[in-house]
């Protein structure tokens, strides 16, 4: 009898397969005499739509909301139905006895997995592989320690709320905010509290006043003395920094105090991954989106580091004796940060990290013993792993030490200090180039003392208001708020922006006015981070089997009625927004400009209308008869066709000449066999490379 293994991606599945030994392949799954390895393709399952229960649905009418099913069904998705029914037909082998769960660990894994079982009515016994890294040895430890499957029940009951919930809110207050105000207007109970929080950064922003201000400073030696009052360096009243000033002019300095006090910086916690995030978008400029992708594949390609999609920046206390071998994986490619701790046996300094109570799903983000060969790791898994593993050597380096040094000095009847810091012991801030120093002025002064001033001078400010959001920022809010989870979080942000609501401009969040009407239109608890946190608290709570899943349901149903209710009964306006003056070919609505990944387009401003096309045309390869010019590519009543703008010369494609030399032949098979197999002839890959060309 044999285990069917369901992963959640073909390239798990391929590494999973390896480890167990399995060498027969099938097109949809890899086979040993004790294990059966096949996977998903992400989701193969998906809840329902609207238009599944009554095809009345499938048209956006106000009066059909709320839509609420009585009960929530699952459906195959079509694109990658190929692959469920492969799944199928192997649960129902007779020489299958049970089913191991390997799909990610975690909310989303759990419910990629069950969805499937659950449609095949997969009746025999379940058993969970839970692993946070994806090496050879994780995966045949992980199989050793198989666990119940029961035990994730409450894991899969919390998954199942989420998705069911997010297409009650989402759905319904989306359909009811679109048909009711004519335009596409998106809403989520994630998404729009956090457009909220833009937001309202927004108004601080356009509400704010400048004032002028001054600061004083006297230069002492190679020291820049500042003044200040009960701990305040800006002075608002001009006549105030003329009168000191001029009470300091050709005065000496006089050291009133010194005060010293050493302090002590304990270790940064291991990474989990908003703050991986966070981190990467400061110092690299990554979004949130990307820094997953290449922690993705970090985790299951090169194998370098653990689960991705963690909440905690702890680890479990039974990790203890893996540390030593992590560090001697990582000391080859990190010779001098490493090789001396490897002679400590890698003494951890930062013990307080093994807490198993503050670890949930997944411990924090760190190297696994993998050896690594960073020449295999493209520029930006180097910075990203970087950031990983100096985080990680940090706990194995002492506490930073320094010392504050605050230094008060009179000129002229005002005080003036000095603020400075000298470093006793770099610590685990040697990682990052930190080395102690020492100021030679400060540290030959004495309470007293008179020293020579060299200027007094004020330079004038204005206060500035907040910042616009980063990346890091929001990221930040959404943790602090409870929005989202550290595996939906980039997703949220990234929809944000391709619905228009949001733009990301140098790295900062500008609300648009379609994000600024839409949160006026929207019911103000849906704005409301307080309330999508307590959501999110009782997901969690269900997810731990302290919950009520039916209960929470309940409440969902009865918020999305009154959510709808709001809406029906709004009696404010909204205008459609980039409107321009060209009409519609096909219906005489006005066209509206949308941005996209290609570029511009111009897309009916219609809802009953799908009429759009590109904005500015797309340039092919073929060159214009006449000023040889690159020709525009058009799509005609009468088929594509080509057009230069210069000479206005218009070429059929079909009129395109399809005969090449020899010379010609062998460019288009060397240039489009490279990456793709379009067949085995030579006319085959001519056929389908001419082809390619005339898409152009």
């Amino acid at each position: 009898m044999k285990s069917l293994v369901l992963c959640e991606k073909p390239s798990v599945a391929r590494e999973i397969a390896r480890v167990l030994g399995c060498n027969k392949t099938s097109k949809s799954y890899i086979e040993s005499d004790k294990y059966i390895v096949t996977w998903a393709l992400g989701h193969l399952i998906e809840l329902k739509m609207p238009e599944h229960y009554d095809p009345k649905y499938k048209n956006w009418n106000l009066d059909d909301l709320p839509i609420i099913p009585e009960k929530m069904d699952l459906k195959v998705m079509k694109q990658t139905s190929h692959q469920y029914k492969a799944i199928e037909q192997l649960a129902k082998r007779k020489d299958v006895h049970e089913c191991i769960i390997a799909t990610d660990a975690g909310r989303e894994g759990e419910l990629v997995a069950r969805w499937i079982l659950d449609k095949i009515r997969f009746q025999k016994p379940m058993k969970r592989l839970w692993i946070s890294s994806q090496t050879d040895k994780a995966i045949l430890d992980g199989f050793r320690k198989l666990k119940s499957s029961k035990e994730f029940d409450p894991l899969y009951a919390s998954a199942v709320c989420r998705a069911q919930a997010d297409w009650l809110i989402g759905l319904n207050v989306t359909r009811a905010l679109t048909t009711k105000f004519n335009d596409p207007l998106s809403a989520g109970r994630v998404q729009t509290p956090t457009l909220s929080l833009v937001i309202e950064r927004e108004k601080q922003i356009q509400s704010f006043v400048p004032k002028e201000y001054w600061t004083i400073s006297a230069k002492i030696g190679e020291s820049i003395a500042h003044f200040e009052k009960n701990g305040e360096k800006r002075i608002f009243s001009k006549e105030q920094v003329e009168a000191i000033i001029n009470s300091t002019k050709n005065e000496r300095a006089k050291v009133t105090s010194m005060t010293r006090k050493e302090k002590t910086e304990h270790h940064p916690l291991p990474y989990d991954l908003t703050e991986l995030q966070r981190d990467a978008n400061k110092i690299f400029g990554f979004s949130a989106k990307k820094t997953l992708n290449v922690m993705q594949k970090l985790y299951e390609q090169h194998k370098l580091v653990t689960y991705p999609r963690t909440d905690s920046r702890y680890l479990t206390t039974d990790m203890k004796d893996t540390m030593f071998d992590r560090l001697q994986s990582v000391s080859a490619a990190y010779k001098e940060e490493a090789q001396k701790l490897l002679v400590k046996k890698g003494k951890m300094e930062a013990a307080n990290i093994f807490n198993n109570d503050k670890v949930s799903d997944h411990h924090a983000i760190i190297p696994t013993e993998q050896p690594v060969f960073l020449h295999k790791l493209d520029n930006d898994e180097k910075k990203i792993y970087d950031l990983i593993v100096k985080r990680f050597l940090a706990l194995f380096y002492p506490k930073h030490k320094y010392e504050v040094i605050a230094t008060t000095l009179t000129i002229g009847g005002h005080s003036f200090i000095i603020h400075d810091t000298n470093v006793i012991e770099p610590g685990f801030k040697a990682l990052t180039g930190t080395k102690a120093a020492s100021n030679t002025l400060l540290s030959s002064l004495k309470q007293g003392q008179e020293v020579g001033v060299s200027s007094v001078k004020s330079e004038q400010k204005w206060t500035e208001p907040p910042l616009r959001y980063s990346e890091a920022d929001i990221l930040g809010k959404m943790e602090k708020f409870g929005l989202g989870t550290p595996a939906t979080r980039a997703e949220i942000i990234e929809r944000l922006v391709t619905t228009e609501v949001v733009e990301r401009q140098n790295g900062r969040f500008y609300s648009t006015q379609k994000g600024k009407q839409l949160l006026e239109l929207v019911n103000d608890d849906l704005t409301s981070p307080e309330l999508t946190a307590t959501w999110e608290q009782k997901l969690e709570d269900i997810a731990k089997g302290k919950a009520n899943p039916d209960k929470f349901m309940l409440e969902i149903k009865q918020q999305t009625k009154q959510f709808i209710l709001e809406i029906k009964n709004s009696d404010k306006a909204y205008k459609v927004q980039n409107l321009t003056g060209s009409k519609c070919p096909e219906c005489g609505s006005f066209l509206k400009e949308k941005n996209t990944k290609n570029g511009k387009v111009l897309v009916c401003s219609s809802m009953d209308c799908n009429f759009s096309k590109r904005k500015d045309p797309k340039l092919s390869n073929k060159r214009c008869p006449q000023c040889h010019k690159k020709m525009e590519i058009h799509d005609g009543k009468a088929g594509t066709y080509f057009q230069c703008r210069s000479c206005n010369v218009v070429e059929k494609a079909a009129d395109r000449k399809k005969t090449v030399s020899k010379k010609e032949e062998r460019k288009l098979v060397q240039k489009y066999t490279k990456d793709e197999g379009f067949g085995n002839s030579l006319g085959d890959l001519l056929k389908a490379a001419m082809n390619k060309e005339d898409d152009k």
